[in-house]
């Protein structure tokens, strides 16, 4: 696996790194950092706790392949910054639940999936606005190809108190050919009034134009298609830091066999 050669090598530099965790729990102290990887190979659970205190950042990496069942919860307090970029090249079913605690608090989720043959995909997602003036950013984009079955469940939440709450969920995939399937369910639960809140889904195919275009100028159409789709998932991956390439990489490997 490239993830984990790039990673014997120091490429995720002074972060740190757990492979196959099973129960963990993490605290950043007030004004802190924290640079975590978490690589999830095998078929199993797990539970990732972490705490980020006030003016805190947390930037948390996580792959997912081999069947693993992983589950997250983030607290932040005051001012505090997290961001998630998790990635999923095969069976798995990671979840998210983040809870926006403090005024000020921010937290930035990108997520990508690619699966194919028979592979399951389940990614749940739930942002919690617990109080006022907190922002979150949440971005998961999926491919299904073969006979593969994936999910995005993700929630928005909105306390009643939560004034100023500014939040975004967006789900966008792309399904190749009949025996895939994607399912989206996006939402939102919202009790106060003075916010700003999206949410969108998109489930479509490659685009046609493009692939004739790029078959004008000399690639095949496996060529074209790979490209369409890379495209379509680096800017999850960019989101990665040092490990981007690497990622990158896991995804570009898992396309070639779809």
């Amino acid at each position: 696996m490239k993830l984990l050669e790039y990673i014997a090598h120091g490429a995720a530099g002074e972060a740190e790194i757990m492979v196959n965790p099973s129960h963990e729990v993490r605290r950043v102290e007030a004004g802190g950092r924290l640079s975590l990887v978490t690589v999830h190979t095998a078929a199993g659970v797990s539970s990732l706790e972490i705490t980020v205190g006030e003016g805190a950042a947390l930037h948390l990496v996580e792959f997912f392949c081999g069947g693993a069942v992983g589950a997250c919860r983030v607290r932040q307090a005051a001012s505090s910054l997290c961001d998630i970029t998790s990635v999923v090249t095969g069976s798995a079913e990671p979840g998210y639940s983040v809870g926006l605690d403090g005024a000020g608090a921010e937290n930035n989720l990108r997520g990508a999936f690619i699966a194919g043959g028979a592979e399951r995909v389940r990614f749940g997602l739930r942002v919690s606005h617990n109080v006022p003036k907190c922002t979150s950013n949440s971005l998961v984009k999926g491919v299904a190809g073969g006979n593969a079955v994936c999910e995005f469940n993700g929630l928005v939440y909105v306390a009643q108190d939560a004034q100023q709450t500014d939040a975004r969920q967006t789900s966008r995939n792309i399904v190749l050919g009949g025996g895939a399937r994607i399912e989206t369910k996006p939402q939102l639960e919202i009790y106060a009034d003075d916010v700003k809140c999206s949410h969108g889904a998109t489930v479509g195919q490659l685009d046609d134009d493009a692939i004739l275009y790029m078959r004008q100028r000399g690639l095949t159409e496996a060529q074209a298609r790979r490209l369409q789709i890379e495209g379509f998932v680096r800017d999850i991956v960019s989101q990665a830091g040092p490990l981007a390439e690497a990622l990158a990489e896991e995804l570009t490997a898992k396309l070639e066999k779809l």
